[in-house]
């Protein structure tokens, strides 16, 4: 007895297939109008002279906004303040910290596990700019830092004035541990613990453990983290603002302070989003790379 199954048809009907993707155009209707819709305004307006005030019409001037970033001093400055604080504060201290902290509460008692996670994860739910100003009490000449310094009697100094980028990058690294170390300790907790159990029977070290199984297993954790983490301290403003406003001078303005600067204070719109495209540029190069290094094998 031979029997036949009928084919699947080749394709849906027409409504049918209309049906399926219906409940996407309202998404989709959202992501561009508040976001491919702003990005694409962006990007017109980073090839006007368009200003704030004193302007009856922009025009168009090619690229001379983005030859005018590059010959700017004020510029260079602020990419190679902002390169200083992303390794600083990001792939150095909050992901190496966030590390340290993960894997030391695998091993600290309930309560202390407690105790820590409430107060690092209550400085990452704080509003940027209140911990700015947190901060800004902290390093200020008449601020804690330096009342704890005199009362141990060593020398005080304005620390926002002599070391303003290693202030804010300090700031950040306080505020955005958190998220590292949550990534952290999930990555940690989903390494089976007989394999670690296993090497340490065998006689490996904790370096060559940590080197050997615990690095490998939670490689594509730390690449996730840090391309958000690098993402998201590219961006950060409101900190720097509230503690520095990007001086003394420029000595601590990155690109968003700089574009802030260009754009709201000095009224080039036109030159301040052509640098904002630049920043966006600079976090597509940090995502490539990081991207890049999750797809190779160990």
């Amino acid at each position: 007895m031979t029997g036949a199954t009928s084919a699947p048809p080749a394709s849906l009907p027409g409504p049918r297939r209309a049906a399926r993707w219906l409940p996407l155009v309202p998404a989709t209707v959202l992501l561009v109008l508040f976001l491919a819709g702003p990005i694409a305004y962006c990007v017109y307006l980073a090839f006007t002279d368009t200003q704030l005030t004193g302007q009856a019409s922009a025009s168009f001037v090619g690229l001379a906004n983005f030859r005018r970033a590059f010959g700017d001093d004020g510029f260079r400055n602020a990419v190679v303040l902002t390169l200083l604080f992303t390794v600083l504060s990001s792939i150095v201290g909050q992901n190496s910290l966030g590390f340290a902290l993960a894997a030391l509460m695998r091993r600290a008692s309930k309560p202390v596990r407690s105790l820590t996670g409430s107060i690092v994860i209550a400085a990452w739910v704080l509003p940027e700019i209140v911990a700015g100003f947190l901060l800004y009490t902290f390093f200020n000449r008449r601020g804690t830092l330096n009342a704890v310094l005199e009362w141990l009697h060593l020398p005080a100094q304005n620390w926002l004035f002599t070391l303003p980028i290693l202030a804010v990058s300090f700031a950040n690294v306080w505020r955005g541990t958190a998220f590292s170390m949550l990534v952290y300790s999930a990555a940690l907790a989903e390494i089976p613990r007989d394999v670690t159990e296993a090497a340490e029977v065998d006689g490996a070290s904790g370096l060559r453990r940590f080197w050997h199984i615990t690095l490998p297993m939670i490689r594509r954790s730390i690449g996730t983290n840090l391309m958000l983490n690098t993402l998201q301290t590219l961006s950060v403003f409101g900190l720097i603002w509230a503690m520095t406003r990007g001086g003394p001078g420029n000595r601590s303005q990155t690109l968003p302070v700089f574009m802030y600067d260009q754009a709201f204070l000095k009224s080039l719109i036109g030159y301040g989003t052509a640098v904002a495209l630049l920043l966006l540029l600079v976090g597509a190069v940090f995502s490539m790379v990081y991207l890049r290094l999750m797809r190779e094998e160990v």
